[in-house]
């Protein structure tokens, strides 16, 4: 198998975590309903390329995600308390009241920097958004469960254009001071470069918030995702999103195309000597078999290039 020259760069982490979304935010916007069967074998395949978080399913209304209808019974498939991080998203108290009735015990709320988005992805406002947060993740700690919470719309938002860094770091500052144990930091619309990501970072440190709470979450919409990726790694974040194959996008930000593949961050990873703990072959053998489920090729370049080649 075709690998990149391994070429450390000892100004970089030595390790890196990959908070894997495939499962949920991968194809949560998939317009054909995928089987539970495949959703959980899915899953297992991720584990056994040596993922060691992976973001399961939502807990969310059918009526806005069809595709996560079945997330109580795709819960029961799998072993939410056991040795692997399987972490829900739970938009509110009763997706809460679900996630935990499931065994789940790292959860995830999302929010969003701006108005705009909080209105179409939530139905409230920016400061309303916290009011419903709150309880939620209030009731989560106490339970013993971890809370993630996703900042969305951190890098340029489509109604409203740019989103100044200050009031990223406010908002991010309010889902931290709820109790969350981790902050992921969303460019949902792929708009972000690798100057605006060591800015924003810069930002954060100048609020005394670490990159040790910080993940990154990018989108691929202008080719941009792996140069910020760079451009975090040496601000020295160490969590980084990623989805397998490619798949996924926001289906309230219709400019939200592709997350980051997460075959094409481990390439990159591995050129620079960062231990991500993956398995790439297996990891590009579960993309291209799930898009032979989902009948259309992965959009990843390391897929596409490691799969066209035999693996």
């Amino acid at each position: 198998m075709t690998l990149p020259m391994v070429v450390p760069d000892p100004s970089l982490p030595r390790e890196v975590t990959i908070y894997e979304v495939g499962p949920r935010d991968g194809l949560q916007n998939e317009s054909a309903v995928i089987a539970v069967d495949v959703k959980a074998e899915f899953v297992e395949r991720l584990v056994a390329a040596g993922l060691r978080t992976v973001e399961v399913t939502s807990f969310v209304s059918p009526t806005w995600v069809p595709q996560l209808a079945d997330a109580a019974e795709l819960a029961a498939r799998l072993d939410l308390g056991g040795p692997v991080d399987m972490p829900v998203l739970v938009p509110n108290d009763r997706g809460l009241d679900r996630a935990l009735a499931s065994g789940a015990r790292h959860v995830a709320v999302f929010a969003s920097a701006t108005e705009s988005f909080a209105r179409a992805n939530l139905n409230r406002g920016l400061e309303e958004q916290y009011e419903m947060f709150e309880p939620v993740v209030t009731r989560a700690v106490a339970a013993g469960v971890r809370v993630r919470a996703y900042l969305s719309m951190c890098f340029g938002d489509p109604w409203e254009g740019e989103v100044s860094l200050e009031q990223v770091v406010a908002a991010g500052r309010r889902l931290l001071d709820m109790g969350t144990a981790q902050l992921s930091v969303g460019d949902t619309i792929g708009a972000g470069t690798a100057g605006h990501v060591t800015a924003l970072l810069d930002a954060f440190a100048a609020a005394d918030i670490p990159t040790s709470r910080l993940a990154m979450h990018f989108h691929d919409t202008y080719g941009q995702a792996l140069a910020n990726v760079v451009a975090a790694l040496r601000q020295g974040v160490t969590t980084f999103d990623a989805s397998a194959g490619g798949l996924g996008g926001c289906p309230f930000a219709k400019s939200a195309t592709g997350n980051l593949a997460t075959e094409d961050l481990v390439w990159l990873l591995h050129g620079l000597g960062i231990d991500s703990g993956v398995d790439l072959e297996a990891l590009v053998e579960t993309s291209a078999w799930m898009a032979a489920r989902l009948g259309r090729p992965s959009p990843s370049r390391v897929v596409h290039a490691l799969a066209g080649s035999g693996v």
